[in-house]
Parts: C-alpha cells; sequence; structure tokens
C-alpha cells in the first residue's frame, strides 16, 4: 500500500497531537496531581505512536513509546511528577517535533535520540532518584527487578492477545549464546535478522537497544508473531553460529498467563491487564447501550475539512479575475445607461461582494495558531532565567490573513522574549519592589477597523529612559545634542535601532544588538507599525498594528503624468493642496511644512521617471499625499487624484523582484495596470 497519499494528513495531525502534548503538559505542570491531564497526554502520545508506526516512521514511534511507559506510571499513581520529569518529557517533545519537521523536509524523520531514552528508562527503573528506590517495584531483590523488566506493557500485551484470538502463531523464544562467543552483539543480531524475515518482533528482553550495545549477559528473550512453524523456526534459529540454546514456546492465553505469573503476582495491574481479555464482550455490550445516549449530546462530527493551501490561493487568483471584470462592467454600464444592463450590474456586484467575504474568511485563521507556541517558550525562557512568569493570552481566536499569521510569529517570540529577560525582574528584586513574585506578561489581540492589533504587555521594571539615552549615545544612534530633544516615544523607539541593545552582557536570549530592528522591519513589511508605552517600574506594552489582510486592500488611485499608480490607504495620513510658496528648501532638499513639522517632499514623477507633460509643479497649487512609515512623515506630489478602490494585489512575478518602492500592481476596471507603490521604501 502507498502511505504517500497519507503523509500530508499524518503531517498535520502529528503538529496538532504535539501542540496538544506541550499545552497538556504545561497545564499538568501547573497542576501536578490533576490525573485527568495525564490522561489526555497519554492519549494524544498513544494516537502519535500509533500513526508513526502505521507510516513507517519507527524512530518516531519508538520514542513515543518510551514516553507513554513513564506516562503509564504516572497515570496509574505508581511515579510522581518531578521537574527531572518534566524537563525529559519536554526534550521528547522537542525531539517529536524536529523529526516531524525532517519529515515535512523530505528526510525519514531519524534522529539521534539516544539520551533521552535513556533518561527515559532511567525514570521508569528509578535509576534516576539518586536514593536508589526503584519506581514502582515491589521489592529490590535481583529476581523481582528481572521479572519486572520483561513485563509486557499494555499495547504489547493487546497486540498478543488478539494476535493469538485471531488464530496467529505467537511464540515466546529463548535464545542463548555460548559462553566463549566473542562478538555476542553480532550473533544476536543474525538471530534477529532470522526473525524479522519470519515475522515481528513485539518485545525483546534486554531491549534491541542494550543488545546491540553488548549490554546483556548470554541470555536474551522475545515475544515473536509469525507465520512459520515452529519447528522450522527453532531449526534456524540453532543454525545460526555460536548459539548454544533456542527454546521456541507456542503461546496460548493459558501459556501467556502462566509466563507472566511471576510478574503477575508482584504487580497486580498486570494481571487485571489479562483479565480485560475475558471481560472484553461485556464491555462491549455495554458500550453498545450507551451509544445512542452518547450521540444524542454529541456535536455533528466532519464539519470541517482539511484544505490544501495552493487551492486557496488558486481561488482568491479567480476571485482577483472576477473583481477585474466587475470593475469593467460597473464602467460599460455606467457608459451605456440601460436600466436592465445596470440592475444586472448592481445584483452582481452585490454577490460578488457577499463572495468576496467569504473568500477572504476562507483566507482568514486564527491567530491561536502561533500564540500556541508561546506558552512552552515562555517557560523554557524564564527557567532559563530563573524567573517566575505567568503568559495571559485573550483573543487567541482572532482572525488574520493566513499570509499574515505565517509571518508575524518570529516578531512576537522577539517581543516575547524581550519581555521576559529586559522587562519581568528576578524574582528577589520584585519582591523589594513590593510586586508578586510571579511576573505576569499578557499577550492579547483584538480587532479594530481593518486592523488587527497584537499588545504584549508584561508588569516588569519598565524602560529606563535614561539607561537607554546612554546606550544609544555610545553606540553612536543618536548625538547628545539629539538626545536632549527627544520625547519619552521618542526614545522608546531608539530601542528599534539596529545593533540596539541594552544587555550588559551577551547571552542565548540577547545582547547581540538583533531582534527588535527585525521586529520593526518584519511588521512594516506587513503595513503594519508598532509603538511602545512604559511606566519606569511599572512596565511596558508593545502594541503592534496590523492589516487584516494583504490580498485585497483598500487604495487611493493617483495620476502621475499619462500612468496610474495606487498607494494603500493605510499608509496614508491625509491628501492635501499646497501653494508653490509653502515649499521650503532645505540643504538642497526640498520639504513642506505640515502640522507643525517639516517633512521631505518627493515628486513621484522623479522618482519613477515619469515625463510631467502638464507641468502641473510650476503651477500655483501642487497635490499632494502624506504618507507614514512609524513616526517617519513624507509628502508625495502626485498630479490628480482618481479615488479610492478596493484592489487586489497581484505579484510581479520573479523577474521584477527588485524594483524600487514598487510592492506589486493590480489591474483596473478598464484594463490598465496600476503599479502599488510601495511608500515604506520611499521613506526609507
Amino acid at each position: 500500500m502507498d502511505l504517500n497519499q497519507y503523509l500530508s494528513m499524518f503531517i498535520d495531525e502529528s503538529r496538532e497531537h504535539l501542540q496538544a502534548l506541550n499545552d497538556n503538559l504545561l497545564a499538568l505542570e501547573g497542576s501536578p496531581e490533576d490525573i485527568s491531564i495525564v490522561h489526555n497526554i497519554f492519549r494524544s502520545a498513544h494516537t502519535l505512536k500509533g500513526m508513526s508506526a502505521t507510516m513507517g516512521f519507527e524512530d518516531l514511534a519508538s520514542l513515543t513509546h518510551e514516553m507513554e511507559n513513564v506516562l503509564d506510571l504516572v497515570r496509574n499513581d505508581k511515579l510522581k511528577m518531578d521537574a527531572f520529569i518534566f524537563d525529559c518529557i519536554f526534550k521528547s517533545l522537542d525531539a517529536l517535533e524536529s523529526m516531524v519537521e525532517d519529515i515535512i523536509q523530505g528526510g525519514t524523520g531519524k534522529a539521534d535520540v539516544s539520551d533521552i531514552v535513556l533518561s527515559l528508562k532511567s525514570i521508569v527503573t528509578g535509576d534516576y532518584l539518586k536514593a536508589g528506590t526503584a519506581v514502582g517495584a515491589k521489592s529490590g531483590t535481583a529476581d523481582d527487578n528481572t521479572a519486572s523488566s520483561s513485563i509486557l506493557d499494555e499495547f504489547q500485551l493487546s497486540i498478543i492477545q488478539q494476535s493469538i484470538d485471531a488464530g496467529m502463531q505467537v511464540f515466546y523464544i529463548e535464545v542463548g549464546v555460548r559462553q566463549d562467543c566473542v562478538l555476542k552483539a553480532a550473533r544476536a543480531y543474525m538471530v534477529f535478522n532470522v526473525l524479522e524475515q519470519n515475522g515481528e518482533v513485539i518485545k525483546s528482553d534486554p531491549p534491541v537497544e542494550d543488545i546491540e550495545q553488548e549490554r546483556f549477559d548470554n541470555n536474551f528473550s522475545v515475544f515473536f508473531i509469525s507465520g512459520t512453524d515452529q519447528e522450522s523456526l527453532q531449526k534456524q534459529i540453532a543454525n545460526v553460529s555460536e548459539i548454544d540454546k533456542a527454546v521456541v514456546t507456542l503461546l496460548t492465553h493459558e501459556k501467556l498467563e502462566e509466563l507472566l505469573q511471576p510478574a503477575m503476582a508482584a504487580i497486580p495491574e498486570i494481571a487485571a491487564a489479562v483479565a480485560v481479555q475475558e471481560a472484553a464482550p461485556v464491555q462491549a455490550a455495554a458500550a453498545e447501550v450507551r451509544k445512542p445516549v452518547a450521540a444524542a449530546n454529541a456535536p455533528v462530527a466532519n464539519r470541517t475539512i482539511r484544505v490544501d493551501i495552493e487551492r486557496l490561493d488558486a481561488l482568491m487568483n479567480l476571485f482577483s479575475e472576477l473583481l477585474i471584470d466587475r470593475s469593467r462592467l460597473e464602467q460599460l454600464a455606467s457608459e451605456i445607461r440601460k436600466n436592465d444592463l445596470t440592475e444586472t450590474v448592481e445584483h452582481m456586484s452585490r454577490v460578488s461582494s457577499d463572495l468576496q467575504n467569504i473568500v477572504l474568511k476562507l483566507r482568514m485563521v486564527p491567530i491561536d495558531t502561533v500564540f500556541n507556541r508561546f506558552p512552552r517558550m515562555i517557560r523554557d525562557v524564564a527557567k532559563n532565567l530563573d524567573k517566575k512568569v505567568d503568559l495571559i493570552i485573550t483573543g487567541a481566536d482572532t482572525e488574520l490573513d493566513r499570509t499574515v499569521v505565517d509571518e508575524i510569529g518570529d516578531p512576537l517570540v522577539h517581543l516575547l522574549r524581550n519581555a521576559v529577560d529586559h522587562g519581568v525582574e528576578p524574582t528577589v528584586d520584585r519582591i523589594a519592589a513590593g510586586k508578586p513574585e510571579t511576573g505576569s506578561i499578557y499577550l492579547r489581540a483584538f480587532h479594530s477597523g481593518n486592523h488587527v492589533f497584537i499588545e504584549i504587555e508584561e508588569d516588569g521594571r519598565g524602560i529606563n529612559r535614561d539607561g537607554v539615552l546612554n546606550a544609544a549615545i555610545k553606540k553612536g544612534v543618536v548625538t547628545p545634542e539629539q538626545a536632549s530633544k527627544l520625547s519619552d516615544n521618542e526614545v522608546y523607539l531608539l530601542l528599534f535601532a539596529s545593533g540596539f541593545s541594552t544587555a550588559d552582557k551577551i547571552s542565548d536570549i540577547s545582547g547581540r544588538g538583533v531582534g527588535l530592528d527585525v521586529v520593526k522591519t518584519k511588521i512594516e513589511s506587513l503595513g503594519g507599525r508598532v509603538q511602545v508605552e512604559s511606566k519606569f517600574g511599572k512596565g511596558t506594552k508593545f502594541s503592534v498594528q496590523l492589516p487584516l489582510t494583504l490580498s485585497i486592500i483598500s487604495a487611493m488611485l493617483i495620476r502621475v503624468g499619462a500612468e496610474k499608480y495606487a498607494i494603500p490607504l493605510s499608509s496614508i495620513v491625509e491628501t492635501s493642496a499646497i501653494a508653490s510658496d509653502q515649499i521650503l528648501t532645505v540643504h538642497g532638499s526640498r520639504m513642506v511644512n505640515f502640522r507643525s513639522n517639516v517633512i521631505p517632499l518627493v515628486s513621484l514623477a522623479k522618482v519613477f521617471s515619469v515625463p510631467n507633460k502638464n507641468g502641473n509643479e510650476a503651477e500655483k497649487e501642487t497635490q499632494i499625499v502624506v504618507i507614514r512609515k512609524g513616526e517617519k512623515l513624507a509628502a508625495l506630489i502626485v498630479d490628480e487624484f482618481i479615488g479610492q478602490q478596493e484592489i487586489v494585489l497581484k505579484s510581479l512575478g520573479k523577474y521584477f523582484t527588485n524594483l524600487f518602492a514598487i510592492s506589486g500592481a493590480t489591474i483596473l476596471g478598464d484594463g490598465q495596470v496600476a503599479l502599488i507603490i510601495d511608500t515604506n521604501a520611499l521613506i526609507k
């Protein structure tokens, strides 16, 4: 069977289960006594293991299985969670995420996780405890430990029981290597090679990893399912060189129970697991009786489907063509002026507007797809810095265009790490300041008009205005004269200067002067802006403003010479007309006075080399558009304002990637192409 057709489904579901594991593990860390959370974690791990094994990703399945062994002890109240166990399972999740990422990149999902596996095994055996008390062991004798190590877990026991019920041959095989054998691992490998050619190994004692490293005496045993008869199997194993013993026992339910009797006596739960086989028909009947009741209250299933992103992009492109044709029809109807045509076009406009809303909503995804990874990150960073921090998330269901969501993750990571490192004080300092010892970071998202706002606020030390100014002067970002004239908000914006940092030393988290400048650049490239508010000793708030979508935007159409251009409305402060005597010349550059500020005046005709046939710039009045990038303003000279219109962004393709101050193009109702101006590039 070709499993490649299920790969995309496996990847999507693996990501969901890994996210659920992370979320539940964080919840368990806050409520370690809540056994229901452990059950949720176990179910997610068990499902992930089964999916991975089915798809043939054995390393993924094996590591998840080792996690299951630990979680099984916890849910059966044989093990209490502590910091070491939490760290081991978090490291396991990191490794699993790396494996899934490797699969996404076309790899096989293999990774060296031997250290993590050893840690998980040490938790199961209890060796990680310095006191030496074995976790879950009923006594400390060697015999008890041997019996314990050969126990089948619930999953393995279930496979063996079901195989026996299905009439398959299940064997318990004991193999002995000669005492004088030099390469025990090599002989064991040859035995496993024989077994794998004849069936499937369910469990080996000691584990395969120990056998490969020769960490066993001269004997080992396996539970094995095969279609080969008992006698033939025994002969094949005995034919391997330097094998001293090969005992193959065909298992029935009675023999399996007899074989596991020592372990069942030591750990009653194993006996209960074996007894499940007899109780299964009764449980199944009970489940059938309860099923209609559960179904009556259950939510309707299969209300969602997975759609490939490329299909949504194709739908968006087709709709944009429809939008262009709609504009053309509206223009033709206004020229022809026939009632029937006008009514039809108006109806089509209303329908296409509704369709536009639906298409845009299809591309919208909740921002929690980004927010979900932050609790784990905050936990790790806070632990690394030895701080206590709570992350409070609100508005995670706020929706954004998937293009924006894909890009906003990294800037938010920088801001949150900055909040933990620079914002929240160490516990001692917080107590001395009369604050709770646990710092709070609030991550909020909400809609306002055609924008989404994301706020990151903490109750930490706030921004030291003088400290920022001194660091900025020292690094040459501003001169002492300029520093003396800056307002508080202007000082805070210095944090976004390239190479700027207030950290005293370089660490894994900060100090290299890389971070906030990247944040500002990325947010502005998305058509957004970032602002800072701070009260010294009280805390700091970063506010990020983003456009709702990048696919269809509102724009002001303008004419420069004979050419038409579009300027995104989100970048426009206002439009105006100025008299020629208001234009100033400062150091050879033209400027204009705008609301008590002198701002640069830019001629679009000169920037884009457009012939100015009308000579408008020499007239008494000049039309200007005032644009903004962050706190910076500039005025653009245009020849005519055509009007506001919703436009569809079109890429210029790979051949026009380096055009200055042009971010794309759109097709107008009359079929003409209008270039979309990148106002950020003009101001920069």
